[in-house]
């Protein structure tokens, strides 16, 4: 049970961390392996988030260049139950980018 949320927890960080869709909209198709790579690095920079600690410097960096089509499928309706939205809010916009209202990321609309 406990590796099993600290995974959770981890995809979490990475969902809460990348909701906004100005970042690479236009940008052409990346493939799975390239995902799942940007979900690996952007975990592994922002593990401090699920802790209760701010981003880092390191972690900012991830939020802004992570392509949001790579995180937003994974996002369930049972991920989002566990998401408290204003906190996600306020740590994107820490991290300098806006969240913009009512967009929609997999089961998430921003208030």
């Amino acid at each position: 049970m406990a590796g099993s949320l600290r995974i959770f927890m981890l995809l979490l960080a990475t969902v809460v961390l990348t909701m906004w869709p100005e970042v690479r909209m236009g940008s052409a198709a990346i493939s799975a392996a390239q995902c799942k790579e940007e979900r690996r690095i952007g975990i592994n920079a922002c593990k401090a988030v699920i802790y209760g600690k701010l981003p880092t410097p390191a972690c900012c960096e991830r939020i802004r260049v992570t392509h949001i089509e790579c995180v937003c499928p994974d996002v369930t309706p049972k991920l989002a139950a566990l998401i408290d939205i204003n906190r996600a809010i306020r740590l994107v916009e820490g991290c300098g980018r806006r969240v913009p209202h009512h967009f929609k990321c997999g089961s998430i609309t921003t208030p």
